[in-house]
């Protein structure tokens, strides 16, 4: 797809194509506004103004296009996405109003992710003119995060391996002037057990690795952020089935949901001191490879018997976030693509959130609904710690029940985040099964605007 910058345009009044945009309840009052020719036109495409109808209409020796909305006075992030999916090569505006938040569906829904493709039939760019010329940076900066995340989940596991990702933490800390840190390989024995546990059966240039990248002053609250990186999950020793495996590259779309929040965060030069870890392992299978009933060393100290090699997320996850407490953060934020059992109670498009606190969770959740993004808060039940006891280690990596799959997975991480700091979790899908104006079949970002918009009302830019 072309640059999103490139696909929005402040209004300066050039010729384009006009949108007039309709409901089923408007749509008579607006056909009797057209010509007999330009109504009977509509009619011969069946268009009643229902939702992501679109009609092509004559006007002289051009044409205008009409849209189907639920609301035309109130757009949502996805109102336009069809229309820039479908509409052909050219310059469109508004015939009334201006399009607000539609702007990041009509960037979305030109994404293609054509990297492997031979041949490119993809449309040129649809660009869009707006009056509303300060909104164009931050709508455009939220859909280059959410390609980004598309980007890096679609990408196969052979190209996106831990070392791609440690690549894209390099890009990230060039381009905002940030510090990275990288543990690699038998190093992390000593700070990062659990991670090297995990990555240590993968090949050589697959190889397990711990980023931490920097940014920001030293007297700003310290935020951190953290994302899964299972670049591949074969189950381990508890190796899963073919139709299981089929869709794992995508295991590292926490990671992907991180990096393209930090990035976001710091090209808003939010006031707080960033600090992003990735651990990005590929749960493999080899001579080398843990085992089910393995006792592990984790960086906090706690020994963990493995009931389930293929529950390896939250491992490294643990090892991640206690590396995140020892720098007493204001907020910790981790996204993982971590449970099933978030997948059978919430679906695909709801990302399960666990939070500790009940003001930010609210704040989390309202973020989400007001930008197209919501989220659904599970509990954190005490009385569920006892499903990860262990005989013989002070906890399990794995309950032996099936109840409550995405809880006991927060609880696990909840051991790993110090006593008292402020932490939200997003268990996120991080891919779209059916494809939808402005969200094509493949990596989505789910927890990302949410998040985004609870941190910077937080902090402020």
């Amino acid at each position: 797809m072309s640059e999103p910058k490139a696909l929005i345009r402040p209004d300066r009044g050039e010729a384009a194509i006009a949108i007039h945009l309709v409901n089923k309840d408007g749509f008579e009052a607006f056909a009797k506004r057209l010509t007999a020719g330009q109504r009977a036109a509509l009619a011969a495409q069946k268009f009643e103004g229902g939702g992501y109808q679109i009609g092509i209409v004559p006007d002289g020796d051009s044409w205008f296009a009409v849209s189907g909305v639920a609301n035309p006075e109130s757009l949502s992030s996805w109102c336009l996405a069809k229309l820039a999916e479908e509409l052909p090569e050219g310059t469109y505006r508004l015939a009334d109003g201006d399009p607000g938040a539609a702007m990041f569906g009509w960037i979305t829904g030109q994404y293609r992710f054509n990297r492997y493709r031979s041949e490119d039939k993809a449309q040129g760019p649809r660009i869009l003119l707006t009056t509303q010329v300060g909104p164009i940076d931050a709508v455009t900066a939220e859909a280059e995060a959410e390609c980004l995340v598309r980007d890096l989940v679609n990408m196969p596991a052979e190209d996106m391996g831990p070392a791609a990702l440690e690549a894209e933490c390099e890009r990230l800390a060039k381009a905002h002037k940030a510090e990275l840190t990288v543990v690699r390989g038998d190093a992390l024995e000593q700070g990062y057990p659990m991670v090297h546990a995990v990555g240590r059966a993968a090949a050589r240039h697959h190889a397990p690795r711990l980023m931490h990248l920097t940014w920001g002053d030293p007297k700003h609250p310290v935020l951190a952020l953290v994302g899964k990186g299972v670049c591949f999950d074969s189950g381990g020793l508890d190796i899963k089935p073919s139709a299981g495996m089929r869709l794992m590259k995508k295991d590292m779309g926490g990671a992907a949901h991180a990096l393209a929040l930090a990035g976001l965060i710091m090209a808003a030069r939010m006031k707080v001191r960033l600090h992003l870890l990735i651990p990005a392992v590929e749960n493999a299978i080899s001579g080398g490879a843990f085992r089910p009933g393995d006792v592990l060393k984790s960086r906090k100290g706690l020994t963990i018997e493995i009931h389930n090699t293929d529950a390896e997320g939250r491992l490294i996850l643990g090892d991640a976030l206690t590396r995140a407490s020892e720098e007493s953060p204001d907020l910790i934020v981790d996204f993982a693509t971590l449970t099933g059992a978030a997948r059978v109670a919430l679906g695909p498009d709801l990302p399960a959130m666990m939070a500790r606190k009940d003001e930010t969770a609210d704040a989390f959740l309202a973020a989400g609904k007001a930008n197209d993004d919501a989220a659904w808060r599970l509990p954190l039940p005490e009385a569920y710690r006892e499903y990860l006891a262990s005989d013989v280690a002070d906890m399990a990596n794995a309950s032996q029940n099936p109840f409550a799959g995405a809880s006991v997975a927060g609880l696990f991480l909840d051991r790993f985040v110090g006593e008292g700091l402020d932490w939200v979790h997003f268990d996120t899908f991080a891919w779209n099964p059916n494809p939808r104006p402005g969200r094509a079949r493949g990596g989505r970002g789910l927890g990302l605007r949410a998040a985004y918009h609870a941190i910077r009302a937080r902090y402020g830019a």
